[in-house]
């Protein structure tokens, strides 16, 4: 297993050894000790989620609050996404930047995404399955979130804006310059 940090502290991209024959393939799709050791701390996972989209749905860009905030590692066994993550860590040096990769069925890679980081992904294929391991539950009244268009953030989704899914709850989020945290 590769696991590289980006440049955006603490969230890390997981590349696994992939072991393919005439049978099929096996990997590792998640090994805590090695996370752990890349991350510098003890996760403990206490929730999975997961979500199925249609072609061009756009999910985010979503994070909790305080004592409720997230860690989450994502990964996907069907399809493919553009997943994009936001640092709105003020204190971080990378405070506003964005990182964004192609998270698929086919590369087998996976994100960790630290505390202090909202989220979000656009489904590039039919029916993609996404999943998310949390190191906190969720709780409604600390959830979160940013508009995928902000002008400040500048996000380039690499997909025609006025054919995407979005929920009117994600429409009406507020901009970056308007975050309150």
């Amino acid at each position: 297993m590769k696991i590289t940090e980006t440049f955006i502290k603490g969230c890390f991209i997981i590349q696994p050894k992939i072991y393919e024959d005439n049978r099929g393939l096996f990997f590792e799709s998640f090994k805590e000790n090695d996370l752990e050791i890349a991350v510098g701390k003890s996760i403990n996972f206490v929730q999975d989620n997961q979500s199925t989209s249609k072609k061009g749905t756009l999910r985010g860009l979503h994070f909790q609050k305080g004592e409720f905030a997230q860690s989450k590692l994502v990964n996907v066994p069907y399809g493919e996404v553009l997943d994009v993550v936001v640092d709105i860590r003020t204190e971080s040096a990378t405070y506003g930047k964005y990182f964004k990769i192609k998270l698929s069925s086919k590369n087998h890679t996976s994100l960790y995404v630290p505390r202090g980081l909202a989220h979000g992904f656009l489904s590039l294929q039919e029916n993609t399955v996404f999943n998310y391991k949390c190191d906190n539950y969720y709780h409604n009244e600390s959830e979160g979130g940013i508009l995928y268009n902000d002008l400040e953030l500048g996000i380039d989704w690499e997909h025609d804006n006025e054919n995407l899914i979005i929920s009117e709850k994600d429409r009406g989020l507020p901009s970056f310059k308007n975050l309150l945290l």
